[in-house]
């Protein structure tokens, strides 16, 4: 018994150097990897809650556990309370799990709703994850908010995640009513991956005359083409978190079931046959872009030389069905009222604004917020206390005023 103490004192010691240690090389790391632009607000801030990150990728090095198993742990370990005035059930939709947000003083007229895809790249994210953020969408809107809970890669591979969006989207729209919803008023939406099936789900019910037809669609820095990866913003915000270029092509191609080690042909355009980037590129050119986005520095890159190979695994990603800004312009002009996020300090900005002036061209009616200090992310940091980034309540609180007053 005398040396249990001891023992105890030892294996405390262990795990405590063991987790300096860790902590130590993460910081390293994060110096290593991470490059935020000078002109961002609260940069020490940003690499504190990247290290939960970078911690994880060496926890997998360590073979201790994998950096997927621990950010899903993290993120859903997060606490939640429900505002007093909502509540919550987990239904079923046609097989998709859901939490729907709903209230508890009833309307005299039917309410709004706002059918909300989590992202998480298609890999990450939950309903219970993104709890806190649909109440404030929820409680600010007036809205009620169905969040859908779709399967998650690599056990699921694209397109599981879409099917489960859709299924849970038409399942809603055709029961709006037993939840005190106008079915003339269903908006849907999401961010980052989720604003991606968000156009997805969009375009694919733009031509159907068995459903009412949505009242808007909300894109928070969702991606919309995989064509291009050489944008003025991929270039100036390749190594900024949360989303680095290099990490966007890796972990994007394991969540489409496609072999990561493509991602330096995708990222370099190998995967592309010249006669589609001259149909696309009218769509893709930095050109569309204002001025004021190619200020921080752009240097026009010629794309690789072809590679069939690539594009045989890859031809996918081009279609209209995955790169929504590809879609013909019959389908863009049936899209319903759009409200963008985009965030100066993500790579994934100039999808967002070229997807803007698509729209735009074909008479669709765009309201946008541009977020001057925003990074890919933000709205899942808006509730940490000391580590929150107030931009993410205003990006929540502009969506909602968006659906509120539709």
């Amino acid at each position: 018994m005398e040396l249990l103490p001891v023992i105890l004192w030892w294996a405390g010691g262990v795990v405590g150097i063991s987790y300096l240690l860790i902590l130590a090389w993460a910081i390293a790391y994060d110096f290593a990897k991470t490059r935020i632009n000078p002109g961002f607000d609260h940069p020490w801030k940003l690499r504190a809650l990247l290290l939960e990150l970078h911690y994880a990728k060496i926890l997998e090095c360590l073979g201790v556990c994998t950096q997927l198993a621990f950010v899903r742990l993290m993120t859903d370990l997060r606490r939640h309370k429900v505002p007093p005035n909502l509540y919550t059930k987990d239904l079923d939709f046609d097989g998709v799990a859901v939490r729907i947000y709903l209230h508890k003083t009833p309307s005299p007229v039917g309410r709004k709703g706002f059918v909300f895809f989590h992202g998480g790249a298609g890999l990450a994210g939950s309903i219970s994850s993104y709890q806190n953020i649909c109440n404030r969408l929820a409680n600010e809107s007036g809205s009620v908010v169905v969040s859908v809970g779709y399967r998650l890669s690599p056990e699921y591979p694209f397109p599981a995640q879409s099917e489960d969006c859709h299924a849970a989207t038409v399942h809603f729209m055709k029961n709006a009513e037993v939840y005190g919803v106008d079915p003339s008023q269903i908006v849907i939406g999401g961010d980052s991956a989720g604003g991606n099936f968000a156009t997805m789900i969009a375009q694919k019910l733009a031509g159907r005359s068995d459903l009412p037809k949505l009242r808007a669609q909300v894109l928070i820095y969702a991606g919309v083409q995989a064509m291009d990866f050489t944008l003025p913003s991929y270039q100036q915000n390749a190594r900024m978190p949360f989303l680095f270029r290099e990490n966007l092509a890796y972990y994007g191609l394991q969540a489409l079931g496609k072999d990561p080690s493509l991602s330096g042909d995708m990222l370099r355009g190998s995967h592309v046959p010249h006669e589609m980037r001259l149909k696309y590129e009218k769509y893709v050119s930095p050109d569309n872009l204002p001025e004021r986005f190619k200020r921080r520095g752009y240097r026009p890159v010629p794309p690789s030389p072809f590679k069939p190979e690539a594009y045989e695994q890859l031809s996918d990603i081009l279609d209209a069905s995955f790169s929504t800004l590809f879609a013909d312009d019959a389908v863009i002009r049936q899209l319903p009222e759009t409200f963008i996020v985009s965030c100066e300090y993500d790579i994934l900005r100039d999808d967002s604004l070229l997807y803007k002036k698509r729209l735009e061209d074909n008479g669709v009616k765009v309201g946008w917020f541009h977020a001057e200090n925003g990074f890919h992310g933000v709205i899942n940091f808006f509730d940490l206390g000391f580590f929150s980034f107030p931009l993410g309540i205003e990006i929540l609180s502009r969506v909602a005023e968006f659906v509120k007053h539709l």
